[in-house]
């Protein structure tokens, strides 16, 4: 006789992030159902994972045809969509190579190497990498050290070494850092862990010119704010500034593990054997990245993303002057409402419970990442729900 199943176990599971008594077996759109058939407008999207919403046909269908198709040959050899990925993401960037990795930590690992072997053949050994406080890179040991999130440099302590830590929006704590084994500036354009921080303009175009006059490498982490997430394709374009070399993450599968390190040809200088991974570029996640891309790339798409993030930043000014709370910042829809509170996570808690899934980045401050092909009517649902948890709230 068949062996019974066993039930399923939530203990089984490491508890790395606190999660509610929910289970989703279903996503359509900018909806995620439970067990129980419950429906929840989901402005979370994976932490801005799903560009295009849960389970996109067209995600869907590249991932199936690539499936029948041929799954993993091995990074050592060429596969059609790893090489049609790049070229997409070549053809409309400044960027002239890619290596494709799983995730955005990953890709920023491969941004820190190329740098420093960059500063080996350039600079006479630099490696050191200057990075903010409150910037966020990654989960790995070296992603974590360049990050500048409160408490991780004890975390798992040593740190790697080589991440001195500037004042975001502050050119001249930058320019203090830098000496002769500086080989890069290393930024988001978009702080988003620490609650949609943007860069100034006059910052981040400081920062290249800074670069330009020592010599230094400028990198932009676009994990979070690449894709369409900000209303362009790279945030870096709104600033008229050409990074050499950027990351990709997130947004980039539209829900598949999928990233990418982008360089310009001068900078582009692995040798053989410096750098790969048994699932990077492999065709399965790239047919993904493929299908994402010419959905981003498709006439009106990012005006309409454009316009549904101007439309919820009206409407989170509207509930900040209607409630007394605090500053809105918004950049396409990667927005962020300021309380004026510590109780992020309760109203977290409470949105749950009405059927809307937010994310607090920070103690006193909600962040907003709906999927980039969100309706009109669905930012007003949602703008509905978060009005009642704060009327319940005051």
């Amino acid at each position: 006789m068949p062996e019974t199943a066993a039930p399923f176990n939530p203990s089984s599971l490491m508890p790395i992030t606190p999660r509610p008594d929910l289970v989703f077996v279903r996503g359509e759109g900018a909806y995620l159902f439970d067990r129980q058939g419950r429906r929840y407008l989901d402005w979370v999207q994976g932490w801005a994972v799903n560009c295009l919403g849960h389970a996109p046909a067209a995600v869907a269908q590249a991932l199936c045809q690539q499936a029948r198709t041929l799954i993993n040959p091995s990074p050592a050899f060429y596969n059609e969509p790893a090489m049609e990925l790049a070229t997409l993401l070549t053809r409309h960037s400044c960027f002239d190579q890619v290596f494709f990795a799983s995730s955005g930590a990953e890709a920023n690992e491969g941004a820190i190497k190329l740098a420093r072997k960059w500063g080996q053949l350039h600079k006479q050994g630099a490696f050191e990498i200057i990075t903010f406080v409150n910037g966020f890179h990654g989960r790995t040991l070296a992603t974590m050290s360049a990050s500048g999130k409160p408490g991780w440099d004890t975390m798992f302590a040593p740190q790697v070494p080589g991440f001195p830590k500037a004042v975001w929006n502050d050119l001249a704590s930058v320019r203090a850092l830098i000496h002769d084994k500086t080989v890069a500036v290393m930024l988001e354009p978009v702080q988003g862990e620490a609650g949609v921080m943007p860069a100034d303009a006059a910052f981040f175009q400081g920062l290249r010119a800074l670069c330009d006059a020592h010599g230094l490498l400028l990198i932009a982490d676009e994990v979070q704010t690449g894709c369409g997430r900000t209303g362009t394709l790279f945030a870096h374009e709104q600033y008229g500034v050409e990074p050499d070399i950027m990351t990709l993450g997130k947004g980039l599968g539209g829900g598949a593990p999928l990233s990418a390190l982008l360089a310009k040809a001068d900078v582009a200088c692995f040798a053989p054997g410096e750098q790969g991974g048994t699932f990077c570029g492999n065709p399965l996640m790239c047919a993904a990245g493929v299908a994402v891309m010419h959905s981003l790339l498709a006439e009106g798409f990012l005006a309409t993303a454009r316009q549904m993030g101007a439309q919820l930043a009206e409407g989170l000014r509207q509930l900040s002057r209607e409630f007394g709370l605090g500053e809105v910042r918004a950049r396409g829809l990667l927005l962020a409402l300021e309380l004026g509170h510590e109780r992020a996570a309760q109203v977290v808690t409470l949105a749950c419970e009405r059927g809307l899934l937010l994310n607090a980045p920070r103690a006193h401050c909600l962040r907003f990442m709906p999927a980039l092909n969100t309706r009109a009517q669905e930012v007003t649902q949602g703008l509905d729900l978060l009005r009642g948890v704060l009327d319940e709230l005051r």
